[in-house]
């Protein structure tokens, strides 16, 4: 018999996780878990548990709640396969995304480097 644990509380999950329960809250409220009740309980099972970590790791990578949803939900629908494929083309997304706002952070500090230079020019005692 094994001692894995298979319900958690959402206390149990939001300090595995280090989030707030208002946080579990809300994603059960976006449908992304479905905990059971018992009672006024909310009652989470490893099922959630790995939705609550892909959810996770969604966000870190600056994916959409949608669009979490969107790919979570693709592999109990059409397969790993179909949900894989959704994947890469929100990763190139994403990464496209990331590239245009590293150039547009880059033009910025070039203009900074420049408007810099020039108050500190005007502001130089002439001698």
């Amino acid at each position: 018999m094994s001692d894995e644990k298979t319900e958690y509380t959402i206390t149990d999950l939001s300090k595995e996780f280090e989030i707030t329960s208002r946080s579990i809250r809300h994603y059960e409220d976006e449908s992304l878990i479905t905990p059971t009740r018992r009672g006024v309980h909310r009652i989470y099972n490893n099922r959630d548990r790995v939705r609550l970590q892909l959810i996770l790791r969604g966000k870190r990578l600056g994916f959409s709640l949608a669009e979490i949803k969107e790919i979570i939900d693709l592999y109990g629908m059409e397969g790993e396969q179909k949900q894989t494929e959704r994947l890469l083309e929100l990763i190139s997304v994403r990464r496209d995304s990331l590239k245009q706002q590293l150039k547009d952070i880059k033009y910025l500090l070039n203009e900074f480097d420049v408007l810099e230079e020039k108050l500190t020019a005007s502001i130089t005692p002439n001698n």
